[in-house]
């Protein structure tokens, strides 16, 4: 979904005390009255790189520019703003504009200097600046200058998604110190990972936008300054980019080896099932592939047998969320954590995994899986001196019992489940009359499940057989994108299927995920809609974190909470990316460690040839 595409543009970490010193050192400059100078700004230790790395150590500084790669898009596009709710935009159009610094995808918690030359950090940490490079450029040649940055800033928290608002809660003033110097004043100096999220934001014209309605949706293509502009589309069917030849920073080392496609054409399908058929039939060149049965039997075709269609998973250590069937706290139906647990006790993973998944996906059992931020066990040490303070405010049992999920025998017959989850529901007043749950007023258990994607009903319409044994009533009702979108945004569901999405160094975002500020403000990001002052002071603890190790308890603590408040249903991750693409890509020898980085990729002329040979050669005749 869009909303956690753009969330994923920011929010690492920023300059610790310890680290800054170090970073300091790591830039070869100093500054006055205790003022950090640098290149970078890193939360874990100095940047792995010096001022003058020459680029990222994943890719191919010398890598052919050329060709096109042709990607698959899910639904329709009226917009080409992908700041506002309004609207539903076009994927890709980050690729038109620049922003501060660039996340390096092979450190946790990392950013460097990008259309900032210098980063400076005040010894208080209340005052963070960025000295912009001189060359910098929009595609009509005009400067990008710091009124630029002052425009982006406050025009985003104005009019643009509601997280922005969450996110940058703590910045005080913002104001161009003159044309390439832009200064921001923060409220606290225990927000430390604010300075980093400021330099991840994306950098608009204010001379184009002027004169414009920013909060309207628009097809109007939009100026830009970043390695690629709009060339050509057709209203909710086709986009391209085309790489901007004469692109300031093309040379840049927080460029090189990157943008190598001289066009990225994005084709709409209506659902994943025709998309995939586009692949077979080399309408599309690469796709990464989410369902797991079509993994293991959709690429049994021609082209993969005949070895012009690449298969292969590629491991990350990209810590993986939380993926869940969401309740809407909202809705009167859903307030009793006794029922929340029954929907919990009826969803049988092993079932499904062995069944629907091959056994490709492991169970998730926390909000922050895949990362030392996970909690386990019982509550110890620092944690459990967090959670002590909250006593008598959170479930007693966290302190004595380690939460689990229930596991079946993979049989299908979940009659434990069954009956854990009905003595549940009698203890918060529901009743069974002639095979229906019903209430004191004899109204029925009913709701429905929300989809945005066929592919997820054979998930969705088990869980509801599985419901329905229980005596509720259960639709399950899939819509198109861009529908889908309107109603999560106005919180008009029962249950849905959302990804909490968690990075290395949790903060800001924490807010728009969980607390009650956004439980009622329509684009939030709060799709459970949960509102806890407990959850609301821990999510302020973790932001506030003064080291990794206060970080990590206090992350533990608060995803503890959240798991014995019983507000999703967990469903499951796996540790790789399941990729296909027609085999006409050269790549780097090793990809970085927390991204796919397909930006790095390029086109391999004599392999495009052998493909374009292959195909009109027809399918093999075996």
């Amino acid at each position: 979904m869009f909303r956690r595409d753009l969330l994923a543009l920011g929010a690492l970490a920023a300059l610790a005390p310890a680290a800054a010193a170090r970073a300091q050192a790591g830039a070869g400059t100093g500054g006055s009255g205790g003022t950090i100078r640098t290149h970078a700004l890193s939360l874990l230790g100095e940047p792995a790189l010096p001022r003058d790395f020459p680029h990222w150590p994943w890719v191919n500084p010398d890598a052919p520019k050329g060709g096109e790669i042709a990607l698959t898009a899910l639904g329709s596009f009226d917009s080409f703003n992908p700041f506002i709710l309004r609207g539903t935009a076009a994927v890709g159009l980050t690729n038109l504009y620049d922003r501060l610094t660039r996340t390096s995808a092979d450190e946790a918690a990392t950013d460097y200097g990008h259309l900032a030359e210098t980063i400076e950090l005040s010894a208080d940490r209340l005052t963070i600046a960025y000295e912009l490079r001189e060359g910098a450029r929009w595609h009509d040649g005009r400067p990008i200058t710091a009124a630029d940055v002052v425009f982006t800033f406050e025009t985003l928290r104005r009019h643009g998604r509601p997280f922005y608002r969450a996110y940058w809660a703590d910045v005080a003033e913002v104001r161009a110190d003159g044309e390439r110097r832009v200064v921001y004043r923060l409220r606290t100096a225990e927000n430390r990972e604010l300075p980093q999220i400021i330099g991840q934001m994306y950098v608009l014209p204010k001379h184009w936008w002027e004169g414009r309605d920013f909060a309207r949706p628009s097809l109007e293509v939009p100026l830009g300054s970043g390695p690629y502009r709009i060339e050509r589309f057709e209203p909710g069917r086709t986009v391209v980019y085309r790489r901007v030849e004469d692109y300031w920073a093309r040379d840049l080392n927080t460029m090189r080896g990157t943008a190598n496609f001289d066009r990225i054409r994005y084709e709409y399908f209506r659902d994943n099932t025709v998309a995939l058929e586009a692949f077979k039939a080399g309408q599309i060149d690469f796709r990464t592939e989410n369902v797991a049965k079509d993994w293991a039997t959709a690429y049994d075709f021609p082209a993969v047998r005949r070895g012009l269609v690449k298969k292969e998973e590629i491991r990350h250590e990209i810590p993986t969320g939380m993926q869940a069937f969401v309740v809407n706290l909202r809705r009167p139906l859903f307030q009793d954590a006794r029922v929340r647990r029954a929907l919990i006790e009826v969803f049988d993973f092993e079932w499904m995994n062995a069944n629907l998944f091959y056994g490709a996906y492991t169970r998730t059992a926390s909000y922050f899986s895949n990362s030392e931020l996970a909690s386990r066990g019982l509550p110890e040490g620092r944690e459990r001196e967090i959670l002590e303070r909250f006593r008598g405010r959170v479930p007693d049992r966290l302190f004595t019992e380690e939460y689990r999920l229930p596991v079946t025998d993979g049989s299908g017959n979940n009659r434990a489940g069954l009956r854990r989850a009905l003595g549940l529901m009698r203890e918060a007043g529901w009743t069974v009359r002639e095979r229906r749950l019903v209430n004191a007023q004899g109204q029925p258990f009913e709701f429905e499940i929300l989809l945005s994607s066929p592919s997820f009903e054979r998930v969705a319409l088990p869980y509801k057989d599985a419901l329905e044994r229980l005596g509720m009533a259960v639709q399950v009702r899939t819509v198109d994108p861009a529908q889908y979108q309107k109603r999560i945004e106005n919180f008009d569901y029962d249950m849905t299927v959302d990804v909490i999405p968690q990075g290395l160094s949790p903060g800001n975002e924490q807010r728009d995920y969980f607390t009650c500020a956004k439980a009622q403000e329509p684009g939030s990001q709060n799709v459970a809609g949960i509102c806890d002052p407990v959850i609301d002071e821990l999510v302020e603890m973790v932001i506030a974190a003064p080291d990794r190790a206060e970080l990590i308890a206090r992350t533990r603590a608060l995803d503890r909470v959240l798991l014995w408040h019983d507000y999703v249903v967990p469903q499951w991750h796996i540790q790789s990316f399941r990729i296909a693409y027609w085999d006409k890509f050269g790549r780097p020898a090793r990809g970085p460690r927390y991204d796919l980085a397909l930006d790095s990729w390029w086109i391999e002329r004599g392999r495009e040839r052998a493909i374009e040979e292959g195909r009109r050669a027809g399918p093999d005749r075996n």
